[in-house]
């Protein structure tokens, strides 16, 4: 299983539907808020180099946000994660 991570914050609409999109696939992740800044939010800028959220990580490599995750879906990318079609 490939391991997922999402910098996120509770109030970003686009981290809930990259949320939802993951859980709808299948494919399990860990959720790193960086809402309150700190130590979190100093990981994502250092790992991403960048200040927006969500960021997201595939086997520690940065895919961005997102838009990137709309389009790893549109190329079967993300069933190709998890081996379905869903």
């Amino acid at each position: 299983m490939h391991e997922i991570e999402i910098y996120s914050t509770w109030r970003c609409p686009q981290c809930l539907k990259a949320k939802n999109l993951l859980e709808m696939k299948d494919l399990p992740y860990r959720e790193i808020d960086v809402s309150k800044g700190g130590a979190p939010l100093a990981e994502m800028r250092s790992r991403s180099g960048s200040e927006s959220v969500p960021q997201i990580f595939i086997d520690g490599a940065s895919i961005g946000g997102w838009d990137d995750l709309v389009k790893l879906k549109a190329s079967g990318e993300l069933d190709r994660l998890r081996g379905s079609s869903k």
